[in-house]
Formats: C-alpha cells, structure tokens, sequence
C-alpha cells in the first residue's frame, strides 16, 4: 500500500511524511536496470553542461548496524490469544514471500524461517501463543524505544464514469514515466537506483510533470482515467495513504491500489501548516490531526489548493481484487494485525510484539509493508482497515514504547557466530 505504499506508511497523525508502499515499482520489471533509452524517433539528444560529481552513496544502516540484543522469550511476554491468532494469520499469509525474499535487515535467511512456516498452515488458532513460543526468539534492535502512527484504507466517494459531482480524475500509471540516467551523466556516476522522469520532444530526460501540471490537465485525454472521484481533498488523502476504495451512490465498489509516483520530492503538508501556524493547540488553529488539516483544506479552499500543490508528489492507482489491500510483500494488509516497518531494520514478514503506551496498539502485530516515512530501528506504521472508526483511530495514533522483534530460534546464535555482526549482538545477560 503505503506501496506499500506506502504503498504503501506516513505520521498519519500530523501528516509528516507519505505512505508509499514499497512493493510497486514506477518501471515495469522488464525495463533493463539502466532505464529505457529514448524512442528511435526522437531526436538526439543534446548533451548538457557536465554533471556535478557526486559521491559513491553511504552504507545504508541496518540492524546489525544499529545494534541487536536479546529479549525476553517468547513465553515469558503476554501474548494475548485474540491478538495472537491474528498474527498467526498473518504470518503464514508472508510465509510465501518470506521463504524467497532476501531480508535486507542482516537478521534472517530464507531456510531460517522454514520450521515455523511450515507448522504456521496447520497450527491451532486458539493455541497461537504457544506457536510463536516453540518456534521464535526475540531481539531488540537499537534501543527497542518505538514510535508508532497509523493508516487505514480511506473509502471516498467515486465512479468509474465521469458524471456530474465526480469530475475529479484518478489516474492509473502513465506510459512515459520510467527511470533512466539522463544522458549527460557520466557512466562512473550513475550509481543505485536511476532517477525518474520521461523523455521530452526532443529527447531530453526530464523530470516528470507535478501535482500542479497534473491538476491543471496534462494527461487529460490520454486514456489515463481509471476512474473519478467527488471530492480532491479526499483524494490528495488517499493518495498519501497508498490504496482506498472508491464508494459510488449505487454501492459499488472500486478498490485502488499503488500504481506509481511520479519521482519528484513528498513535501508533507502538515508540516507547512504547523510551521505557518495553522494547525496545533493554540486558540484559533485547526487541530493537528488528519481531519483537523483537512478541515483547513475545505474552510479556505484557495490556501488549501495551494497548500497541495506544494507537495509536487503525485501518486498513480491501478485496480485490485481481493479481500484486502496489497502491502510490500505483496500480500493483504490486515487490519489490527499488519504493521508498516522499515526492511533495513525488521525482516518483512516477523512477528513484532508492542507495548505502547496506547492501549489500542499494544500487542503482537507483523510487519507486512514499508512506507517513505517509517525508517529507522522501532519506527511503526499500524493499519486499522477500513470505515469511520478505522480513519479516526489511524488519523489520531501516536504512540511510544517499546518493540521485540521475532526472530526464528537460532538466530542470534547464527550471527554471534559471524565476525560481521559479533561486535552488534552482545551476550545474553
């Protein structure tokens, strides 16, 4: 979702960052690792003035990196049944994508999770607690100090026909936006993950069209329409979580799901509108939360226009089925059970155990999905589904405490084991 999505997660409460989930990509995957070359019609291109030099990018951190220590056993942790059960779901739902995917964070191989895969299938509901005690260990990764916000699936209103009150299109994922190295950058620096844009009429590789463009009606006419929608407040929301439904008055549903991104930079409104006062505690500001902004948004709809517009990110859907929405590792996200985590620190797929100090958000959850601002060690997106209660609840969540990662036994053995990692896992006291 919050690609996811997110696509994929964001501070829903405030709205700091976008959720962009992380298993959708804006290339086909047929696109050849250094982006797609011009059309042969176009012209040659012109070389530009020499690319400033950039340096080789950093090591990522990982968890290794970060620090991982022993927690208590699984048996030992209040493990409530009900909680439980939902995260034995949803960990064997991962199980197909756990026993193939390579775990960025250092902790876990494929083989490693095998054992608990393989008893997830049959395993008793009722008996989930003792499931994650025969087959897991804990770690803390850093400090284990968390923070946890929220997402939810947004239902707005919406047809897949233009008609009167929905004339607000939704777009699916445009042809010419793809990544590739403009052709003025050296081969010694084109390094990681190309940029994205698209080819200009002369052959130039620029930047993609922004919100403001997009609005005002460069891809109108061009088959992009997946569908429209009521209200473009609600869809700039929508888009920040990733994936939705659109509701139409005769009950129909459609579900969107994480197309693309048209690779400019996520400015989160939120921020603008505490730095400029608008939002907060104070007498006459809006309150800090989702609906808080959003009412902003509507009660001043030329600053809220603009405001929007600031955030030059734009977000492309593509129709889903299923019984829930789509997180990085390209299974349903459940609600109270699915967590948005950052892979370099949590193995997509793990059990995670929080106590916050929100009641609502303490439990055993597994992370299942990524997001543009959930990174860092202990940084949490937690997904409630869909409907009212789920948006008031995700739209207000912040919470702190403390996280326990579950690891298949064996782990912390394995890698105390290996001089890469020894100096992080210090001994169990």
């Amino acid at each position: 979702m919050r690609g996811a999505g997110r696509h994929r997660g964001f501070a829903l409460s405030g709205l700091l960052a976008p959720l962009a989930l992380g298993a959708c990509t804006i290339i086909p995957p047929s696109t050849p690792p250094g982006g797609l070359p011009p059309p042969k019609s176009a012209p040659r291109p012109v070389p530009g003035p020499a690319a400033t030099p950039v340096p080789p990018p950093a090591p990522q951190p990982t968890a290794l990196t970060a620090g991982v220590a022993p927690g208590p056993a699984p048996a030992a942790l209040p493990l409530a049944s009900a909680r439980a059960s939902a995260a034995l779901r949803g960990f064997a739902e991962s199980c197909r994508a756990l026993l193939v995917r390579t775990d960025t964070s250092g902790l876990t191989r494929p083989d490693d999770w095998r054992p608990a895969c393989a008893a997830a299938r049959s395993w008793p509901a009722a008996d989930a607690p003792a499931f994650f005690a025969r087959f897991f260990e804990t770690v803390r990764v850093g400090d284990g100090r968390s923070y946890v916000t929220g997402y939810y699936e947004p239902e707005i209103a919406g047809t897949r026909t233009r008609q009167p009150g929905f004339e607000v299109p939704v777009y699916r994922l445009p042809l010419d936006l793809m990544r590739a190295w403009p052709f003025e950058t050296p081969f010694d620096q084109r390094v990681g993950q190309p940029p994205a844009g698209r080819f200009d009429a002369d052959g130039r590789f620029v930047a993609y069209h922004d919100r403001a463009q997009i609005e005002d009606g460069v891809l109108a006419g061009k088959g992009l329409e997946l569908a429209w929608a009521a209200d473009p407040v609600e869809l700039f929301f929508l888009e920040i979580q990733g994936s939705g439904r659109l509701v139409a008055p005769d009950g129909s549903v459609i579900r969107l799901g994480y197309a693309g991104q048209n690779g400019l930079p996520y400015t989160a409104i939120g921020q603008l509108m505490r730095d400029r006062g608008l939002i907060g505690s104070g007498p006459g500001q809006y309150a800090g939360s989702m609906q808080g902004m959003m009412a902003y948004l509507r009660d001043h709809p030329e600053e809220g226009r603009a405001m929007m517009r600031a955030n030059r990110s734009y977000i492309f859907f593509r129709e889903i089925t299923g019984d829930g929405p789509v997180g990085a590792m390209n299974v349903p996200v459940r609600a109270q059970a699915s967590l948005a985590a950052d892979p370099l620190m949590v193995p997509l797929g793990a059990p995670v155990l929080l106590q916050a100090d929100r009641t609502e958000v303490s439990g055993l959850w597994v992370a299942q999905d990524t997001g543009g601002a959930i990174k860092g060690a202990n940084r949490f997106d937690s997904f409630w589904g869909a409907g009212p209660t789920a948006r008031k609840i995700a739209g207000g969540m912040s919470a702190s405490g403390t996280a326990l990662v579950f690891v298949p036994r064996g782990t912390l053995a394995r890698l105390a084991g290996t001089g890469a990692s020894s100096a992080a896992i210090p001994a169990r006291k």
